[in-house]
């Protein structure tokens, strides 16, 4: 009898023998794409508390029945994608949604790229505080300007955005302070003098952070990317130094940038836009641009172009049905505001912001052929762009422009992991990552724009299905 009962429990034993992942669920018989392995299919992941602690082809890994299994047949899971342009201060009215916004079309990482260090920091830390239901927030603080500052609050278009420091000294304390409040990294803008930026990337450097801005209006990019300059935003002031006169548009600049009328810092930005933007773009000296492009890939300068932005703006897409019933989802106030302000910009000529629009697409095809870095960023709330929803419009347009489909998810998911030397943690589909993680319908490396087929998200660990992610949207039109 005892030996009958000792068989027994052997049988039952042998008849559930197959691995069993104790507090962990199961994914079994998706796709993987990341951009270092590429398409991988039928596989499982396993998931515990916020970690992937298994990735396996589906035919090697018996899981046991007591396993709690979700069925990925014919799903595509890729990385958590980041938008590696935002502003929270921008709208403030909008900033408590956009949270929500950004989970509910798959970012579950954004970097900060410019507002009132306060202010960002609170969103910073309510992040820390929800890891599982936000995404992570990445901060520079305010952008650091020069005497004229741009971002100086002016105008609805101007909100308070940025710091004057009108001297050397200004800026250095203006630096270590904002190092004090825990910046991830920091942004220089345009109106720097070349000592002032100097000395941002010096003090960067030490503190071992990345200087990321637009190429201040008084130096060439050549310059700013050998003193220190890690990304550049929008490709801005690009054009200005690619030309066969950029050192005379330089002095030009120079002279006007002592501005002895004291115009506001946003004119005086303007005004040298205005002057010298569309005709460096119309007599761009092939051998001065190669220069350029071949010192940002020496010096290892990344790109976070924005196109969406000025494509976006210059073609009207804001007004496609698509983009135009994400409107729905916003707070109610900032609704109607971007329908209004929308009815004004139809009758602006975007004749030269598309010109601009074309040369950036170029530009990025260019560098991207020069082994340029990319980041997908929006500058999402500017330019009527829903949070959220734009970045899988950037990721069309780095397509659009000439990276593949895979390198477009690359500069959304590892490159903006790396930037923030996080690569051994996030951006990828490997065991001892953090799971954060997006489960599509369709496959993206067919068609990028398949990155709007959401299935579920999961946020460090947390996965959120399609009814919840819904959910999120609709809790933002009772917004005010």
């Amino acid at each position: 009898m005892r030996k009958l009962i000792v068989l027994l429990i052997i049988i039952i034993s042998c008849n559930d023998s197959n691995e069993f992942f104790e507090n962990a669920y199961c994914i079994e018989n998706i796709n993987i794409i990341d951009s270092k392995q590429g398409l991988k299919e039928n596989m499982t992941i396993i998931i515990s508390e916020n970690k992937i602690i298994k990735v396996d082809k589906t035919s090697s890994l018996k899981l046991s029945k007591k396993n709690t299994v979700i069925n990925g047949s014919d799903k595509y899971l890729i990385p958590g994608l980041w938008d590696s342009h935002v502003h929270f201060a921008f709208e403030e009215d909008l900033a408590s949604s956009m949270f929500n916004l950004f989970i509910a079309y798959g970012i579950t990482s954004v970097r900060d790229t410019g507002g009132e260090i306060n202010f960002v920091k609170k969103w910073k830390n309510k992040s820390a505080s929800n890891s599982n239901i936000y995404p992570r927030v990445k901060i520079a603080g305010p952008l650091i300007d020069g005497k004229f500052n741009v971002y100086n609050g002016n105008s609805v278009y101007f909100p308070p955005l940025s710091v004057r420091t009108a001297t050397v000294k200004e800026t250095e304390d203006q630096v270590n302070e904002l190092i004090k409040n825990g910046v991830d990294f920091l942004k220089a803008y345009e109106m720097l003098t070349p000592e002032q930026f100097g000395v941002i990337t010096k003090i960067a450097k030490e503190n071992e952070l990345k200087v990321t801005g637009h190429i201040p209006l008084s130096m060439d990019v050549i310059s700013a990317s050998n003193v220190g300059l890690n990304s550049i935003e929008h490709l801005r002031n690009i054009e200005m130094s690619s030309t066969s006169n950029s050192e005379e548009l330089l002095k030009l600049r120079r002279t006007a940038l002592k501005n002895k009328d004291g115009v506001l810092g946003s004119t005086l930005r303007t005004s040298l836009h205005d002057a010298q933007r569309m005709s460096s773009i119309r007599n761009i000296d092939s051998i001065q641009l190669k220069k350029v492009i071949n010192t940002l890939a020496k010096n290892d300068t990344w790109q976070i172009p924005t196109l969406i932005l000025y494509y976006g703006w210059a073609n009207k897409l804001y007004k496609n049905l698509e983009w135009k019933r994400t409107f729905e989802f916003l707070p109610i106030k900032i609704k109607d505001e971007w329908n209004n302000q929308i009815i004004q910009a139809d009758s602006r000529d975007n004749s030269e912001r598309k010109k601009f629009a074309d040369w950036g697409l170029s530009m990025t095809g260019l560098m991207n052929k020069m082994d340029i870095t990319f980041m997908a960023g929006t500058d999402t709330p500017i330019g009527w762009q829903t949070p959220g929803y734009s970045l899988h419009n950037e990721l069309e347009m780095l397509v659009k422009g000439g990276l593949t489909t895979l390198e477009a998810i690359e500069s959304a998911t590892y490159n903006p992991a790396l930037y923030f030397n996080m690569e051994g943690e996030l951006g990828l589909i490997k065991e001892g990552y953090i799971a954060d993680l997006i489960i599509l319908s369709d496959n993206p490396l067919n068609n990028i724009s398949n990155t709007k087929k959401i299935e579920s998200v999961i946020k460090n660990g947390n996965l959120m299905n399609r009814n919840y992610l819904d959910s999120l949207l609709t809790q933002q039109t009772k917004k005010y």
